[in-house]
């Protein structure tokens, strides 16, 4: 079976086909199918399969290949790990969630690096921020809880929809003891809060940032600085939340005030409190899921975007956990 698809502009093919023809190894690894370029410069899907599957598997070839196209149109760098995306993504959820796949862009980094939404769960939980005023991002490490979260939330302070960024963290060891650590009390939270820093620098600039925590714009704070107090006018992240107790998340969401947004974020296989302590996030659905300002949205090992090997990291201990 073959098709032809006469009406497509590919462009610069290389930007399309990737590096070494990585991007269209991947296609023809996914639905069995071989792409190609005509005399005329357009794009050939072939097989050699006569039956309904190798007809779907065309079909799906050529929506991810579509996409792919519009994508590059848009400036998105199309690489092996967004084919592989695509392709899984049509795969199990069928040519329409594929074409639903965006890059719409949610700010720009000190560098003028734009950042976006990689996969549908990130942008479902993007879009969460946007419309909710708390919104739990729960799902498993590299699916960008945290960085676009801090993006959301620089983006509204740049836009003054927020007059200051709070993010938070509970101050607890992953597992090991530090033992006594020098300096004053900032310098010994401080490797508690290092994600927070690092993703702050990337995307707002280390002098920009060190001139708002100056004027009090940016706050970064162990979650136990909170209590007492009343957020109003803020964008307030609380990062690693399944390391706090059910205590200690109440306390944060009623520190909430007027004209705030929230993000609290966590994966719950990662619980680094002592056996006899409850992780607050565990059913914290079942306790506020009916409120309509507050959304959950749940990532999944589809949704990480640090590396492919990550990904198969995260599936290999999903699957032993099953079993």
């Amino acid at each position: 079976m073959k098709t032809v698809l006469t009406d497509l502009d590919t462009g610069d093919v290389s930007v399309l086909f990737g590096q070494n023809d990585e991007n269209l190894a991947v296609i023809a690894d996914a639905f069995g199918v071989d792409v190609s370029q005509n005399a005329e410069g357009q794009l050939m899907l072939s097989n050699q399969g006569f039956d309904r599957d190798a007809e779907d598997n065309l079909k799906n070839a050529e929506a991810v290949l579509r996409r792919m196209v519009k994508l590059a149109e848009d400036n998105e760098t199309v690489n092996k790990r967004l084919t592989a995306y695509l392709c899984d993504l049509v795969a199990e959820n069928g040519i329409q969630s594929v074409n639903q796949y965006t890059a719409d862009g949610i700010c720009v980094t000190a560098k003028g690096r734009p950042i976006k939404a990689k996969t549908l769960g990130q942008a479902e939980y993007v879009e969460s921020i946007k419309k909710n005023l708390i919104t739990f991002g729960i799902g498993p490490a590299g699916t960008g809880k945290t960085y676009l979260a801090v993006a959301m939330a620089v983006s509204a302070f740049r836009k003054n929809e927020v007059s200051r960024i709070i993010l938070t963290r509970p101050a607890v060891e992953a597992g090991e003891s530090l033992g006594f650590l020098p300096g004053d009390l900032q310098s010994k939270v401080d490797p508690y809060l290092r994600p927070l820093y690092d993703a702050l620098y990337d995307i707002m600039g280390i002098d920009a940032y060190q001139r708002n925590v100056e004027r009090g714009a940016i706050e970064i704070a162990p979650l136990a600085y909170m209590r007492g107090r009343t957020l109003d006018n803020s964008f307030i992240i609380l990062d690693e939340a399944q390391n706090t107790t059910p205590e200690q998340l109440k306390m944060f969401l009623t520190r909430i005030g007027q004209y705030s947004r929230a993000v609290v974020t966590g994966d719950v296989t990662q619980i680094d409190l002592p056996r006899d302590k409850s992780s607050g996030l565990l059913g914290i659905q079942k306790i506020l899921g009916d409120i309509e300002e507050i959304g959950f949205i749940n990532l999944t090992g589809r949704d990480v975007v640090r590396c492919q090997l990550v990904q198969k990291i995260i599936k290999a201990y999903e699957k032993h956990e099953k079993r």
